[in-house]
């Protein structure tokens, strides 16, 4: 096992809350999660990307879970977390997962976050390193918006305003998916369609408004020293794999996997190639747990 990673332990599994739709009250805020696999094995955390929820996550926490403790979460204003008061910001939902590992007494685990959820990774490690033992970042950059695609979010925001949800989520599955997984992953596409219509307009534009406005990230990636995974699919048009490869050129002895057959939901639309780079990765940094 890696020297700068620990495993964390329960000495008590009854202390522990298991399975799914779980609540955590962070200062107030209620956050939905779902926490699955062993207590005496090495953390997962896994966040999901944007507008989607943790069960985004349910093929890699089934994946994972019998050798690891597998921890999912909705963001503030996803899913079943409550949207509190506070101005969304990539920030605040990476002191949000600070507060929920604090509540869940998780000193270190393996980050893993997509989209969004690796924007908020990287403010994550960069504002607390200790707290993570290793980083995957899918499908994500470190860059901040260009202007027309900040000029693009702010015209949703509009859109949204005057006319709901519905024709935003049709054609935002454009971009989130490959053409052929349209197709080919009716499934897939259906539960992210409902994802997104599920959301609330307040606290869909405000988290446009925080994805607009983000720091980038990258002039401190080369001081990353944890093991690090970058995963994308090779037909990702949001974050195509040439982002990827920035990133992989800046953080030291970092890996680059390309899933191929997907588009920016790697992780739904090559679930089994997917798994398969985050299961060797995970295992060649821990021991596995027999």
């Amino acid at each position: 096992m890696s020297d700068n990673i620990s495993v964390e332990k329960s000495n008590d599994q009854s202390m522990r809350n298991l399975g799914k739709s779980l609540i955590a009250d962070i200062n107030g805020l209620r956050v939905s999660y779902t926490d699955d696999g062993r207590a005496d094995s090495p953390v997962i955390i896994f966040v999901h990307g944007f507008p989607l929820n943790k069960t985004m996550w349910s093929s890699q926490v089934e994946a994972l879970e019998k050798n690891y403790r597998v921890i999912t979460y909705d963001i503030r204003g996803h899913g079943e977390s409550e949207a509190g008061s506070e101005r969304f910001s990539i920030e605040l939902f990476a002191d949000d997962l600070f507060r929920l590992m604090d509540e869940l007494d998780i000193k270190k685990c393996v980050l893993c976050g997509l989209s969004m959820g690796g924007y908020i990774a990287l403010h994550a490690i960069q504002k607390s390193p200790a707290k993570f033992g290793a980083l995957i970042l899918c499908d994500t950059q470190c860059n901040v918006d260009t202007p027309e695609v900040k000029e693009k979010r702010m015209s949703d925001i509009d859109h949204i305003k005057k006319s709901g949800l519905k024709e935003y989520a049709e054609n935002n599955l454009k971009n989130l998916f490959m053409p052929v997984s349209l197709q080919s992953k009716k499934d897939e596409v259906e539960s992210v369609k409902k994802m997104i219509r599920e959301m609330s307009v307040q606290s869909l534009t405000d988290t446009l408004h925080a994805l607009a406005n983000r720091n980038e990230t990258c002039e401190k990636l080369s001081k990353i020293e944890q093991p690090v995974l970058i995963i994308v699919g090779e037909e990702d048009n949001i974050t195509p794999p040439s982002k990827g490869q920035f990133m992989q050129n800046k953080i030291k002895d970092s890996e680059l996997k390309i899933v191929e057959n997907a588009g920016h939901l790697s992780n739904l639309e090559n679930a089994g190639q997917f798994n398969k780079y985050l299961n060797n990765f995970i295992s060649s940094i821990y021991e596995t747990v027999s």
